[in-house]
């Protein structure tokens, strides 16, 4: 994990993490299914990963479908599904120019065999590339994640690999499906909810908190501006006081 004090200097984050929320409201206003809110989403997303690219951030997590969303309508999971996979078919090799590399975290053994084999293909394709780290949630939970990293410590613990006094935040953060990431600077969220809804709960800890009315669909580079300004306005204490943070950086 990047060290606090190296994150605080900066005034681009590294790492910015979006709840892409408000597809199927914006659908809904235009009279419109939902699934066609979901695909104007795509566009929304490929818009962002340009405004990272071109402010230079090294990390983009966005929360596609949380392990929650499988209680949504059975038909509009399936389109969601099959959003997925299409998207994923499409921009593989755009990705590949782009020199994004493309990490999906979330627990992928509930997709079909199909979907699952297309997500390993992408990953290999792009792992190698050194530019944006594009990271996709996809059947995630904030809870999920501390859950499964838990279980690991456990099961090292009983094979004698590590005692208890071992265990650390530094570890469990190693075990975590984001454990050669950042945590994030800057959290976002659209369409006007004010929560974090089970998304990245260690890591966001001291993530800076930005939330807007603007419905996912119509978010792009000018609204990431807007977020990444507002982010640069901020003083990142991360528990020292202000003055504190000032005198630092005075001697920096």
């Amino acid at each position: 994990m990047l060290n606090m004090e190296e994150q605080s200097d900066t005034k681009i984050p590294k790492h910015i993490a979006i709840i892409m929320d408000g597809n199927g409201r914006w659908a809904t206003k235009r009279g419109k299914p939902r699934a066609f809110g979901h695909k104007a989403g795509v566009d929304a997303l490929k818009s962002t990963i340009e405004g990272c690219l071109s402010k230079q951030v090294d990390v983009l997590t966005v929360f596609a479908f949380s392990s929650e969303n499988w209680q949504r309508p059975e038909k509009e999971v399936s389109v969601l599904m099959n959003l997925f996979f299409t998207t994923l078919k499409s921009q593989a090799k755009v990705l590949s120019r782009n020199n994004i590399r493309l990490k999906i975290i979330g627990y992928r053994e509930a997709f079909s065999e199909k979907l699952q084999a297309k997500i390993n293909d992408i990953e290999q394709l792009t792992a190698t590339n050194t530019g944006l780290t594009l990271v996709i949630a996809a059947n995630y939970g904030g809870q999920w994640d501390m859950l499964q990293a838990t279980k690991a410590l456990v099961q090292k613990c009983l094979d004698n690999e590590i005692s208890s006094d071992d265990i650390s935040s530094d570890l469990l953060a190693d075990s975590l499906s984001t454990s050669d990431l950042p945590d994030p600077d800057l959290f976002i969220r659209t369409g006007g909810d004010c929560r974090i809804s089970n998304f990245l709960l260690w890591q966001m800890a001291y993530s800076e908190m930005y939330f807007t009315d603007i419905l996912w669909p119509d978010f792009g580079e000018t609204e990431l501006s807007n977020a990444i300004d507002d982010f640069s306005s901020r003083q990142r204490r991360f528990g020292r006081t202000g003055e504190q943070v000032q005198s630092q950086q005075g001697d920096s």
